[in-house]
Parts: C-alpha cells; sequence; structure tokens
C-alpha cells in the first residue's frame, strides 16, 4: 500500500515508522527544509514541497496513492490537503489530524476527510476509558459514515451481564466489533456471552450513543409481581 504523509514533522514520521515496519510504502512531504529529515526515517520517500499546490501533489504522484494522511500541526493546511487529495486525485482513504478540537466539525466528507483524529480529543478520551466503568466513551470519529467508534466498560450491575451477544436486541444503526476481556481481544459471536468488565468496542450512529450507554450500564429494575 502506497501511503503520503503530509507534514514531515514528530507526529508524521512516528506514523512514517510505523507503516514502513508493516511493510507499506510512504512518501513523507514538507515544504520546510529543517522538517526533511532523511536520516530519522531513511526507508521513506521524501519530497520537499507544499502539499497545498496542485504541482507538488502532481510530483508526489497522489493518484497512485491508496491513503493521504494529512498530519501537519495546521488545520487549515490539513483540511486543503484532505479535499486535494478526495476531488482532484480520488484517493480512497483521507485521514486527517485535528489540532484544535473546535475545529472538528469542518473534519467531514465536505472536505474530504474518511476518519478525522483529534489528539487531545483522543487523549482525553484515553482518560477516560482508562477510568470510566459504564460510561460511554467516544474514541473517534469516521466522517464518510456519520458513525464513532465508541468504547464502553461493563459494570457489574449491568443488566446484560451474563446474557449472550446474540440475544441481545442492539439499536439500529450499532455494531459491537470487539470484545477486549483482560489481555485477550475476542471477536463476538452470538454464543459469547458479556462479562462484567468487558470492554466493548462498537461502531454506533451518533444518535444511538445514548440508548447503546443506557442498555448496557444499568440494570433495569425488576418490576413487583
Amino acid at each position: 500500500m502506497r501511503v503520503a504523509i503530509a507534514g514531515a514533522g514528530a507526529v508524521g514520521r512516528s506514523i512514517a515508522g510505523e507503516l514502513l515496519e508493516n511493510g507499506h510504502e510512504v512518501l513523507l512531504v514538507d515544504k520546510a527544509p529543517t522538517a526533511i529529515s532523511v536520516e530519522r526515517v531513511p526507508q521513506a520517500e521524501w519530497l520537499l514541497a507544499d502539499a497545498c499546490e496542485i504541482t507538488s501533489l502532481d510530483e508526489a504522484a497522489l493518484q497512485r496513492c491508496n491513503v493521504v494522511i494529512a498530519a501537519t500541526g495546521d488545520d487549515k493546511v490539513n483540511l486543503v490537503v484532505s479535499l486535494l487529495a478526495k476531488t482532484e486525485y480520488g484517493v480512497p482513504r483521507v485521514v486527517a489530524r485535528v489540532n484544535n478540537p473546535k475545529n472538528e466539525w469542518l473534519f467531514n466528507e465536505s472536505w474530504g476527510v474518511d476518519v478525522a483524529v483529534s489528539t487531545p480529543r483522543l487523549m482525553s478520551a484515553l482518560v477516560e476509558e482508562a477510568v470510566s466503568v459504564g460510561d460511554l466513551v467516544r474514541l473517534l470519529r469516521f466522517s464518510h459514515g456519520d458513525a464513532n467508534l465508541v468504547e464502553l466498560t461493563l459494570p457489574e450491575e449491568s443488566a446484560l451481564a451474563g446474557t449472550q451477544v446474540g440475544d441481545v436486541e442492539w439499536p439500529e444503526d450499532t455494531s459491537l466489533v470487539t470484545i477486549i476481556r483482560g489481555t485477550r481481544v475476542l471477536t463476538p459471536t452470538p454464543e459469547d456471552s458479556l462479562e462484567p468488565g468487558d470492554e466493548l468496542l462498537f461502531v454506533a450512529a451518533p444518535a444511538r450513543e445514548e440508548q447503546l450507554e443506557d442498555l448496557l450500564s444499568v440494570r433495569r429494575e425488576e418490576t413487583d409481581a
């Protein structure tokens, strides 16, 4: 897979290193000469150019990329790169870094963004995920499909504790994708049971998040006979 990364700062180089270790072809693009540090990621291609200019993207052969990652520290640049990658070059997957959470609403399919990653929001979510039981935590927003990756740790008092996955009437537009149980990562099957302490990862429509949280976190009061 060929990946172009706009922004060769610490974030861009770190992403490049991970992708190269996984066997992908990576191009780093930055307009600042001081950012071109070939010795730090020698396996990558490097291009000194402005990723907001069509001529630069032509030189980068963006049309051959499977993924473009807009990873600069400037939200305006990341939006422009995303839009050009999607509309001018038809890149199948565009991932954009959000530096200021106030700008997060802009990073959607209108600007060519398939996945928006807000570092401040993600760090906050990881803190919440570590200390919250029974509360839904939003980890990632998928712009293209109007859906979020959300997590909830199943509490002891949940009505669904001990229930098989296939017996649960999940809300519409939600999908349980992973169960993390201790050190194990489980792909859910209808026969798997939900156990207290399980970390449940869902892809869910934003409108269904509250319904999903209510379903998982609260034990229904038994009615008097």
